[in-house]
């Protein structure tokens, strides 16, 4: 019987949960054997996916678990060098020149292991099965749109924690504005993709002026100073070999607008990384980074924005991911037998 382990996630400020109650359910109806960690941070609680029939098991547990289950997860594993045994399913950011990542596949080499990077489900035509991008996206733009209303204080951004609903974020965001009689212009490159519409959807509830990028408008390369006109700048995109830088170090003693990089791609340890003016993520405590001061240029690029909306992104989310989970029980085929190809070669 295929045994699938839900973890609890350890990294700060992470709420979410890839798979809801009903989709416990779902995996027992299937045949699929399904414990649940307690966790100490999840959004949803323990009661409802015991309810739903899934055994339980003690917060991050996964270690000792039976070698045969896959464990699953949403965030990077705690690094602390120990050789990785089990099939993992999460977001191991290893397959695109990440140097952290190296480390991680070298673990899952030490233990035998198998990574199925939720990043690599995709279908036969490449598109992916399931993404917290638009959510991402949304937070990531609302996150961008504090930076910019904070300097208008003459401060720079405080700390962030989850919001309830989305209708409370945008509440809390409507204050902040109102303070304000400006609204900044944004510019979003990657539009056309899910990261790109929940940013765009969020400037457009907020009345900002928006100016929507994707690959047609990028394609010349660079430079581009269509982006330094703009106040608030916005990379949604997935950044590959080939991709453009859209800001350049030389940007940061140049005259612009700009005043604001919401990198919620956030790939700063990445050789593709098209905004190279930074070098490490930002945190919740923390959510933005001055990178430049005459005249001010703030960078915000936390690595797990959908949590800002734990409950919303959650459930979009597994929604998405349901239909891959119940076919776990032949991990040889379709979404699983690509990712594991991926893992091969990269290992």
């Amino acid at each position: 019987m295929t045994h699938l382990w839900i973890r609890a996630e350890h990294c700060e400020n992470e709420q979410r949960c890839g798979v809801t109650p009903d989709g416990v359910r779902a995996l027992i109806a299937k045949g699929l054997r399904v414990t649940m960690e307690d966790s100490s941070t999840r959004a949803a609680g323990l009661t409802g996916y015991a309810a739903a029939g899934a055994e339980t098991a003690p917060e991050n547990a996964w270690p000792d678990a039976p070698e045969d289950a896959i464990i699953f997860g949403l965030k990077e594993l705690p690094e602390d060098g120990t050789p990785l045994k089990h099939r993992h399913i999460m977001f191991g950011h290893a397959f695109k020149g990440q140097h952290s990542g190296r480390i991680l596949l070298d673990r899952f080499k030490a233990g035998g292991g198998t990574l199925y990077d939720l990043e690599y489900l995709v279908d036969e035509e490449g598109r992916r099965v399931a993404a917290f991008g638009y959510w991402a996206g949304f937070a990531g733009a609302a996150v961008s749109l504090m930076s910019w209303t904070a300097q208008r204080r003459g401060e720079i951004c405080g700390p962030v924690a989850p919001y309830a609903s989305k209708d409370a974020l945008l509440a809390s965001l409507g204050e902040e504005l109102r303070s304000s009689e400006e609204r900044p212009a944004a510019l979003v490159i990657g539009v056309l993709g899910r990261v790109g519409s929940g940013a765009s959807d969020l400037c457009k509830a907020m009345d900002l002026p928006v100016t929507r990028w994707d690959m047609a408008e990028t394609a010349s390369g660079g430079p581009f100073p269509e982006i330094l006109a703009h106040d608030i700048f916005l990379n949604c995109i997935f950044a590959r070999p080939g991709t453009p830088v859209f800001v350049p170090r030389v940007a940061l003693s140049q005259s612009r607008t700009l005043s604001v990089i919401g990198d919620v791609a956030c790939d700063p340890d990445s050789d593709y990384n098209p905004v190279p003016v930074y070098s490490s993520a930002t945190t919740w405590a923390a959510p933005a980074l001055r990178v430049a001061r005459d005249p001010v240029l703030d960078v915000m690029a936390i690595d797990n924005l959908p949590s800002l909306l734990p409950v919303e992104s959650s459930q979009d989310f597994a929604a998405q991911l349901l239909p891959s989970l119940l076919t776990l029980d032949d991990l040889d085929a379709g979404v699983w037998g690509r990712a594991k190809a991926v893992f091969d070669r990269h290992i």
